[in-house]
């Protein structure tokens, strides 16, 4: 059989040798691609998928699904070489597609490089980060519900927290002009249960641009669900600095909903952080929480109890690897690098006040 039978697997392997030697100059991807090229291919897939009312990657992942499902029954039928030959061709067309799409923002410049953020903390700091952070959470929970005793609910649809989100990165754009959004594109995932069962509370699809989010949440979590999937859209590829990107969306907004939203997330892993190294002190901050803000943090740990399975650990542990690969090289780990991001910027703006 001739050489040129198996071009897909040559293609993907001169693919992956581009990648290695495109990763070391992270300033020119982001200067060239992430703030450039990328830019003109987001806004032509939310042009064009932004007012589709429900999700067309839904759609197209499930088809897929089944396209495998399909060839999977057919798999006796075609002998190791042609199958061989197929699974080549697919990967190097996906792999391509999924890198000039999206995936190069996967190397580029690092947002504590680009803002000039310090990440790193001395457990003290930590201790007063997170007591300026529990003040501001009683603080908008006050607001919001006058009872201390309290615990949230959200009164609006899941779409009117779309554009709450979309005006809270309009705002984040004011102070930090390289976060561009531009048309809104984020979906309720049609896909909610499984994603439940897989550990998900939402998705970016690379491929047609939209923001998949899982409406079985807890409804006081979907603002900040809406506001990290909506920074993958901006390019943004790390997931800590996703939270962190998205937190700033919804803490810039004024609307007090979105805003308690991102600050009990963002509590959450700054005690969850404290706990690794203090953990009597991460007790004590958590017990002296408003009952309210407790029943809420208790609400989601609850939710996804009732839907930890195997599945659920077998999906994080795919990501986990996934995540890896694209040189995040701490995996879903590197979700708590985001409590070093925030206390950097804190540093910085003083964004929290005493």
């Amino acid at each position: 059989m001739k050489l040129r039978t198996y071009w897909g697997w040559y293609a993907v392997l001169l693919q992956l040798f581009l990648l290695s030697i495109l990763g070391q100059f992270p300033e020119a991807i982001e200067r060239y691609y992430s703030q450039g090229i990328y830019r003109y291919i987001d806004a032509f897939w939310r042009f064009c998928m932004g007012d589709i009312p429900f999700s067309v990657g839904d759609v197209l992942y499930t088809l897929l699904i089944l396209k495998i499902v399909w060839s999977l029954c057919r798999w006796k039928k075609t002998t190791y070489v042609q199958k061989w030959i197929a699974i080549g061709q697919w990967s190097a067309v996906v792999l391509a597609v999924f890198q000039l799409s999206w995936g190069l923002n996967y190397h580029r410049q690092k947002l504590t490089d680009k803002w000039n953020l310090n990440p790193q903390y001395t457990p003290e700091e930590l201790v007063t980060f997170t007591r300026q952070l529990r003040d501001e959470t009683h603080r908008i929970h006050l607001q919001i519900t006058q009872n201390p005793k309290e615990s949230v609910r959200v009164p609006y649809g899941i779409d009117s927290l779309f554009l709450m989100a979309q005006k809270g990165y309009q705002a984040l754009q004011q102070r930090h002009p390289d976060i561009n959004y531009g048309q809104l594109s984020v979906k309720k995932s049609l896909l909610s249960t499984p994603l439940t069962y897989m550990g998900f509370s939402g998705y970016f699809n690379p491929f047609t641009h939209e923001a998949q989010v899982n409406s079985l949440l807890p409804s006081y979590q979907r603002g900040n669900v809406i506001c990290h999937e909506m920074a993958h859209q901006t390019g943004i590829a790390s997931e800590s600095e996703c939270n962190f990107i998205g937190f700033l969306a919804g803490y810039y907004q004024t609307n007090p909903y979105l805003r308690y939203s991102v600050c009990t997330a963002a509590l959450r892993y700054c005690l969850g952080t404290l706990q690794a190294t203090h953990p009597e002190l991460s007790k004590a901050l958590y017990q002296s929480l408003h009952a309210g803000v407790k029943a809420n943090l208790e609400e989601s740990k609850l939710f996804w109890k009732n839907y930890d399975t195997v599945i659920h650990k077998g999906f994080h542990g795919f990501y986990d690897h996934f995540l890896k690969v694209n040189q995040q090289s701490d995996g879903m780990a590197g979700y708590s690098k985001y409590v070093g991001l925030l206390m950097g910027y804190q540093k910085k703006t003083f964004f929290l006040k005493d």
